[in-house]
């Protein structure tokens, strides 16, 4: 396993939240993250339909936008979330694994910036995309 990814998987079982939402890593690069969340009853914010409350996909691409981050040779090895746009274009699939493929696309010397999508089974759709600032901070 490579630096980059333990690191990611660290990041990742360091957030009590990510463990609790069942996130898993499921691919990280110079930049990019790609992080699954399986479908949970526990998880379900409209009990007539099925469908994942909007919260738990928040958290799963703000995580994988962090872990893109923190993956970055440019951004260093700490992050937080400045901002953080999401755009819901539909409801996930009730029963079906929701991923965030995320990529830091430009570092500044205090911030980097990330874009992200968000699928369910059916990858020709998006469920949700987002665009966010992070802090980077740089070992001294």
């Amino acid at each position: 396993m490579s630096d980059i990814a333990a690191i990611a998987r660290q990041f990742i079982r360091a957030l009590p939240h990510s463990h609790a939402l069942g996130m898993q890593l499921v691919a990280i690069g110079e930049g990019t993250a790609t992080i699954a969340m399986p479908y949970d009853d526990r998880l379900i914010g409209d009990p007539e339909t099925g469908v994942i409350h909007g919260g738990a996909v928040s958290a799963l691409m703000d995580t994988a936008c962090g872990a893109a981050v923190m993956s970055h040779p440019q951004a260093g090895f700490s992050t937080a979330t400045l901002d953080l746009r999401i755009d819901y274009m539909r409801p996930a699939t009730p029963g079906q694994t929701i991923r965030t493929r995320a990529e830091c696309h430009h570092v500044t010397r205090s911030v980097a910036f990330v874009r992200a999508v968000a699928t369910d089974d059916d990858d020709s759709r998006p469920v949700a995309m987002a665009t966010g600032a992070f802090t980077v901070e740089r070992k001294a």
